[in-house]
């Protein structure tokens, strides 16, 4: 029992009997004396109440600490049960709180090294706040940090108009956006919606296009090199052999029939082998040595029905089911060139369904945010993740007999009209989008 404890057992002990003493001398008539006592009872009851009250005063003082999170009081156990379990909660809260403080330093100090710009929203009472943005997203938009969301609609008014388009809902999109009246710059916007029974959050990414691009290109550049050196060295390999071999038989006095042989096949091999890397060079050149587009206003619907038709033969005796959703818009644009690259695609899809019963390959032309999109889906085997970080590399081929140029050479010519070539994944084949400036 504590020492609290054991004094208010004391008190109360000695009021219950100078409680019944005050009653004894009532029923004898001895004023006095009940004046005393009854005195006394008051007295001890009084000190029994304050002890409780201080009890409760030291309790209540550690429970608002918890609840303003101040944890500047070091409160010791008493031996009372109430204020025990109060400061056991107390420093429970307070090792919770340090511990959230340090995770929440460690995810800003995380977010704020990302290349990618960050604005997380919070929606408090209908209305959206700024619960976080990093110091990338506020030097690509070229604003000052706010609390209140709405301050930006003046900062950034095209930027705050997108976002309210979205109605806050999860989207995934790429804008062309004027940052302080200076030319537009395009960016790859992504949103989303988190919400969980107290809070919602709206989470906004935007990265750089050019800037994709430029890693997407080193990086191409660096599997191109391995590309290329591994096609060298398992050509040029066999043939240095085979040449000092060559050269070892020509050195001899006399040169057997059998040696003639052996000449002849390694000629034939050396003859092959240099076909190959002739081929292989060939088809390096049409990417590397891309011609400049002619452009000229003209009508996307019918460059792809005239690549539909030049395939038509191989759609009908694949038995593929042609699904096409073509909006008419007009696009600045090589016709050849596009014509080329949408039949590189339509091949590879058409590859995809070799081996399905229900074989579907859907066109659709539509517009959004200034760009047209031409989307080409299929229902076909789809894309591993293992290697759908390659499928835009230069000679990598997952059929024989494959060049390997095909989706290289259609995201080059959609570059060279300042346009994009997406792949996105599907529950079923794959999809790629062909993304044009009006």
């Amino acid at each position: 029992m504590s020492k609290n404890n054991y004094l208010r057992f004391i008190y109360l002990s000695l009021a219950i009997a100078s409680g019944i003493l005050c009653y004894h001398f009532f029923l004898i008539e001895k004023w006095i004396n009940v004046l005393l006592f009854s005195t006394l009872t008051l007295i001890l009851i009084l000190l029994v109440n304050s002890s409780f009250l201080s009890q409760i005063a030291k309790t209540e003082r550690i429970v608002q600490s918890i609840i303003k999170k101040d944890f500047s009081l070091f409160p010791k156990q008493e031996g009372s049960e109430l204020i025990n379990s109060s400061v056991q909660l107390y420093y429970q809260s307070k090792n919770e709180h340090l511990s959230l403080s340090s995770y929440k330093l460690l995810y800003e100090s995380i977010l704020d090294q990302m290349d990618i710009g960050l604005m997380i929203l919070s929606e408090a009472d209908k209305e959206w706040k700024v619960f976080y943005v990093n110091p990338t997203f506020l030097n690509i938009l070229e604003i000052p940090k706010y609390n209140s969301w709405k301050l930006y609609a003046s900062k950034i008014p095209e930027f705050y108009r997108i976002i309210e388009e979205t109605n806050y809902e999860s989207s995934q999109d790429f804008l062309d956006i004027s940052i302080r009246q200076n030319a537009k710059q395009s960016f790859s916007l992504r949103t989303k919606q988190v919400k969980n029974v107290q809070h919602s959050f709206y989470i906004i990414t935007l990265e750089s296009v050019q800037k994709i691009i430029e890693q997407k290109e080193k990086l191409a550049w660096n599997n191109l090199m391995k590309v290329i050196s591994h096609e060298l060295l398992n050509t040029l390999t066999p043939v240095n052999s085979l040449i000092q071999n060559l050269e070892y038989i020509s050195n001899q006095d006399t040169v057997s029939k059998e040696d003639q042989e052996e000449m002849k096949e390694s000629l034939m091999i050396i003859t092959s082998k240099s076909k190959e890397l002739l081929n292989f060079v060939d088809n390096y050149r049409q990417v590397a040595e891309l011609p400049k587009p002619i452009l000229r206003n003209v009508s996307l619907k019918k460059i792809t029905e005239s690549a539909v038709n030049f395939l038509k033969h191989e759609f009908e005796k694949n038995n593929i089911q042609l699904v096409l959703d073509l909006e008419e818009h007009f696009v600045s644009a090589d016709v050849k060139m596009i014509e080329r690259s949408l039949i590189n695609l339509y091949l590879n899809a058409i590859f995809a369904v070799s081996e399905k019963e229900q074989k579907m390959i859907k066109t659709s032309i539509k517009s959004q945010n200034n760009r047209v999109i031409l989307t080409l889906t299929d229902n076909g085997s789809g894309i591993t993740n293992e290697i759908k970080n390659k499928i835009f590399l230069p000679f990598f081929t997952t059929r024989d007999g494959g060049s390997g140029i095909g989706l290289t050479l259609s995201k080059s010519i959609m570059e060279a009209h300042g346009g994009y070539l997406i792949y996105h994944s599907q529950e079923e084949g794959s999809s790629f989008e062909m993304w044009f400036l009006h």
